[in-house]
């Protein structure tokens, strides 16, 4: 059979057994927690104590000033900090769920520190109301805190990672009655309500306040329990609770437990209303702490006595020579005295049912029959052939007790024990057994007392492996987070970045470079860790040269490049930014070195990086351009401030406003000419030079016609274009001069002119001016002109003057006349290539009869 001695230590609360194993002797010496402030993180976290300003105590060997210790589970000291903080007396501090001490002093001043008894900036006030009224009580939740003040008004924090402190609706006759206060409160947290808001439960007088951030509502308990409904018990009928001296809230937000002034506990659902256990105890003094026991029973301690209640059943008493602190837990209560740590927790099923007296379940034959197999009995096949047809669920009995066991002895024979059974089951999760020892290689790790973080397994699943690493870095416990993180096959990155954050931070001493290589040791081990993460902690503690050497190790240019311009390695930004070819980030560089250097130092940096060059050039034409005259200024390239210069004055042309002033002395001209006189200062730019000095005089002519024709239809036209609207306007003389001082050659005037008269339909003078002389370009200029206008009679004026008789016959076939045209096209000497054409041309039509004819006798 199992072990008795397992099960002599346990207690029976009706009908469930609660065992209460000591985890630690505690390694702190003179901390008597009647003297202190306590304040006990959940899930196994650190201890703060400091020494009690509401009390008059006596000082042995120690100092005056008072100190904020921070201790692990075991009592092992992490911190201490001098306490100076004015703003009055302590009221209260907790633990957040991140492992911030949160520290609430009368005047309703914030104080937060981290682990290392380190004080976190900045300071948060409740408001003004708190500062004048002070504060009185505060009742903390897991992420928040609700605060009393002396003027019976309540203020609420609902997650200490905003700090936004609100009001809650007043108490009925608390705000208007001083004399009235209330005798406790209890917090029910947001997600257990129905509005998802906190609620707060106040006690006064006879009545019981459910307040939240818009109303305060009175609530009663008093109908009887189920139970007593079906005895016909009516002495609870219409049986008002009464006043309450204390009460706590249930873990999961469905019961409330109260201490009555008659000294009755109560617990009463908070949905149902109905009272769930009603005992009366001994005296009607309200205990000093109230704790639930996972959600089974209700602690009560008063001095030298702890009581836990259940449903029914008499209470189990627990007597202390020294005063404890009970620190509730999800499946349990630790209890915390000056020198021991104990953990009070139901027994689990399966435990129970393995070293339970006289326990026959299949767990117990099995954990019995290893313990024959060890001793070479025969039994032991016995015991296996009892239980072979509940073999797996023996050895999955075993395995869960194994887990929830503190003793590592008592966990290796349980495992062993289900290890044994599994050999001779075959459906049984062959993972299972791997699974529970890798947890509890785990657990054990962390329950050393160098640690000290006794987690049950219920808690570790709960907390989850994730944020015990995150705990385990906090506390500067690297290594054994590294080697959980390997061991459960969790990414390294965290642990070995907050390593290396927390190294430069201990070494303000040690040389950069001594330093560097340290770091760099342990980098390594995982690979695509963020060497800026690490680089930016070092610029951030001032050292900015071994930040500068963390980030040349960095592989990915967005993060190099930005840190590398935040510790003003301007240079080499640039350069790791050209050489990654992101433009985003080489633009990045450019804009950030703008504004921090000189224009000729930012000139210098960029003219020898093409890719950051071009980039700059490419903004600067569309949004910079004096900036960019600079630019080319400093570096030589004349031609191109010309060509800004001369693209200016074309913008400038676009402006409406650009027409008004002198027509000769105008800003665009000026613009222009200023181009053309730096084109001229450079051999390759000839044309350019050239070009430009034509255009403003161009451009000076077409204002002076403009001004003279009172139309403003010249600037901005070509050459060719100003010749035609001259002649257009019958301004000959004008026309005459554009082609005196643009050169224009004969036949492009012949041609302009042509198309001028016939679009103003000049017939008489488009004949004269073909009589002149010789047309240079022959009549072609006039036919087409005539024909494109559709003037076919005017068009027969000049086609027989046609000296080629192909271009006569092409004429002729434009304008219809398909006889005439074919009798050229028979005189042409082209091969019959022409007449070829024309009969494809015309075969489509009516006019092909006609044609025939004379292509035959071609």
């Amino acid at each position: 059979m199992a072990n008795v001695s397992v099960a002599a230590e346990w207690q029976l609360l009706y009908n469930r057994y609660y065992r209460k194993p000591e985890i630690y002797q505690m390694r702190w010496k003179h901390v008597d927690l009647s003297r202190n402030k306590v304040a006990c993180a959940s899930f196994g976290g650190p201890i703060a104590v400091i020494r009690d300003d509401s009390k008059i105590v006596q000082l042995y060997a120690e100092s005056a000033l008072r100190k904020l210790r921070i201790f692990n589970s075991a009592g092992v000291l992490l911190s201490e900090t001098v306490w100076k903080h004015p703003g009055g007396r302590l009221i209260g501090m907790s633990w957040s769920d991140d492992q911030t001490l949160i520290s609430i002093v009368q005047d309703g001043t914030i104080y937060r520190y981290n682990i290392h008894a380190e004080l976190v900036q900045p300071n948060v006030t409740m408001g003004k109301e708190c500062f004048e009224q002070n504060v009185v009580e505060c009742v903390f939740w897991g992420n928040g805190v609700v605060c009393l003040t002396e003027g019976g008004q309540l203020f609420c924090i609902s997650d200490f990672n905003t700090m936004k402190p609100y009001k809650l609706a007043d108490v009925p006759g608390l705000t208007e009655d001083d004399m009235l206060q209330p005798s406790c409160l209890a917090v029910r947290e947001p997600q257990y309500t129905m509005s998802g808001n906190v609620e707060v439960l106040v006690a006064v007088g006879d009545e019981i306040y459910v307040v939240d951030e818009d109303e305060a509502q009175s609530i009663r308990f008093d109908e009887p329990s189920v139970e007593d409904s079906e005895m016909g018990n009516d002495d609870y009928g219409g049986n008002l609770i009464g006043p309450v001296q204390k009460m706590i809230v249930s873990p999961n937000g469905k019961f409330l437990t109260l201490f009555t002034h008659d000294g009755r506990i109560v617990v009463v659902g908070m949905e149902s209303k109905q009272i769930a256990i009603d005992y009366s105890c001994e005296s009607a003094l309200p205990p000093q702490q109230m704790a639930w026991c996972g959600m089974d029973s209700v602690l009560l301690y008063w001095d030298e006595d702890l009581m836990m209640v259940g449903p029914l059943g008499d209470p189990v008493h627990y007597f202390y020579d020294e005063p404890v602190i009970l620190i509730p837990e999800c499946d349990g209560v630790r209890i915390l005295s000056n020198t021991s740590l104990e953990f009070l927790q139901r027994v689990p099923d399966s435990t129970e049912s393995i070293f339970k007296i006289g326990s026959t379940s299949p767990a117990a034959l099995l954990y019995d029959a290893l313990d024959h197999f060890d001793r070479r009995s025969a039994k032991a096949d016995e015991n296996l052939r009892l239980i072979r047809s509940s073999l797996s669920e023996a050895v999955e009995s075993c395995i869960d007790a194994a887990g929830h066991e503190f003793d590592v002895t008592r966990q290796r024979a349980l495992l062993r024990a289900a290890s044994y059974g599994q050999a001779f089951s075959s459906n049984f999760q062959r993972d299972r057994v791997q699974e529970t020892c890798r947890t509890l290689r785990v657990l054990n790790a962390v329950r050393d007392p160098d640690i000290g973080i006794p987690l049950s397994i219920q808690q570790y699943k709960l907390l989850t492996p994730v944020v015990l690493i995150s705990r385990l870095i906090n506390s500067h416990s690297h290594l054994l987070a590294l080697r959980i993180s390997e061991y459960l096959g969790m990414n390294k990155e965290v642990v070995i970045m907050h390593w290396a954050c927390a190294k430069i931070t201990a070494s303000p001493s040690t040389p950069d470079t001594h330093l560097l290589e340290i770091l760099l040791d342990k980098l390594q081990l995982c690979r695509g860790i963020s060497y800026a993460a690490v680089a930016t902690h070092a610029d951030n503690c001032g050292r900015r040269k071994l930040a500068a050497m963390l980030v040349e190790h960095e592989p990915r240019s967005t993060k190099q490049v930005p840190l590398l311009l935040s510790i003003g390695e301007e240079d080499t930004a640039l350069v790791k930014a050209t050489e990654s070819g992101d433009t985003d980030l080489v633009y990045l560089v450019i804009f950030h070195i703008w504004q921090k250097r000189p224009p000729l130092e930012f000139f210098a940096m960029i003219q020898g990086r093409v890719l950051a060059r071009d980039l700059f050039v490419a903004y600067a034409r569309c949004h910079k351009q004096e900036f960019l005259k600079d630019f080319f200024l400093s570096t030589g390239q004349i031609h191109e401030v010309a060509f800004l210069l001369w693209k200016e004055s074309w913008d400038m042309g676009k402006n409406p406003m650009a027409s008004k002033g002198s027509p000769l002395h105008g800003p665009r001209i000026k613009l222009i000419e200023k181009a053309s006189n730096l084109f001229s200062q450079t051999k390759e730019h000839t044309f350019e030079s050239k070009a430009a000095e034509e255009h403003a005089k161009l451009l000076r002519i077409q204002h002076e016609l403009e001004a003279s024709t009172k139309q403003a239809i010249f600037v901005d036209s070509s050459i060719n274009d100003t010749i035609r609207t001259c002649i257009v306007l019958r301004n000959n003389r004008a026309a005459a001069k554009v082609k005196s001082e643009f050169k224009v050659s004969d036949k492009r005037w012949y041609w302009l002119k042509t198309f001028a008269l016939v679009t103003i339909k000049d017939w008489e003078a488009l004949e004269k001016f073909s009589k002149e002389r010789r047309p240079p370009t022959g009549f072609r200029p006039f036919v087409e002109a005539c024909i494109d206008a559709d003037e076919k009679a005017e068009a027969l004026k000049y086609i027989p003057k046609l000296s080629d008789l192909v271009e006569r016959g092409e004429a002729y076939a434009r304008i219809g006349m398909a006889k005439e045209a074919a009798d050229a096209a028979a005189q042409a000497n082209d091969g019959g290539e022409l007449l070829e054409r024309f009969r494809k041309t015309f075969s489509q039509n009516a006019i092909f009869d006609t044609l025939k004819m004379p292509f035959q006798g071609a």
